[in-house]
């Protein structure tokens, strides 16, 4: 989620069992993988990259050590998407009691959105999240600062919302 000066909507939205995602095919050449072992300036540059056009700022400031911090936990996984062997987007999860799991930061690369990656990758996070951490209950949370199609994306795949706020 992004951070401003201007107010923004908070969506958080909920999957209580996986026979609620409604997946979208992968296209040809789309692989998901997890960074094995955990790099954190893998992490660093997709949130940069990821983030810039969305107003992601907070992790900005993080030294190399908080980054080093931050993927090591064993609660946190990274996944790369790649299409055709390039990198093309990434998403983290983090498994928390009691037996969440968020989608903790999802996005594609600018150079990939609006090319029909977005709902098979989020299919893919959800499988992933439902099988990490004895989930019983996958979140996340969106923002009106994020990709226009985010919310509807989310929703699509089986997302229900539970909560609004403004910030």
């Amino acid at each position: 989620m992004g951070q401003s000066d201007k107010s923004s909507t908070v969506y958080y939205l909920e999957m209580l069992d996986i026979g609620q995602l409604q997946p979208k095919d992968s296209p040809p050449g789309l692989d998901i993988t997890m960074v094995d072992p955990p790099a954190f300036e893998t992490n660093r540059d997709f949130y940069r990259e990821v983030g810039a056009k969305w107003g992601w700022t907070d992790r900005l400031v993080w030294s190399d050590q908080q980054w080093a911090d931050y993927v090591s936990r064993p609660e946190l996984q990274t996944w790369i998407a790649c299409v055709d062997g390039e990198s093309a987007g990434y998403f983290e999860l983090e498994a928390q009691e009691p037996g969440d799991v968020e989608i903790i930061y999802f996005g594609l690369l600018d150079q990939y959105i609006n090319r029909g990656l977005g709902g098979a990758m989020l299919t893919e996070a959800i499988r992933r999240a439902w099988s990490f951490g004895g989930a019983r209950r996958v979140w996340l949370h969106t923002c009106t600062e994020d990709h226009p199609a985010a919310l509807a994306n989310y929703r699509r795949r089986g997302f229900e919302l539970y909560d609004t706020k403004r910030e």
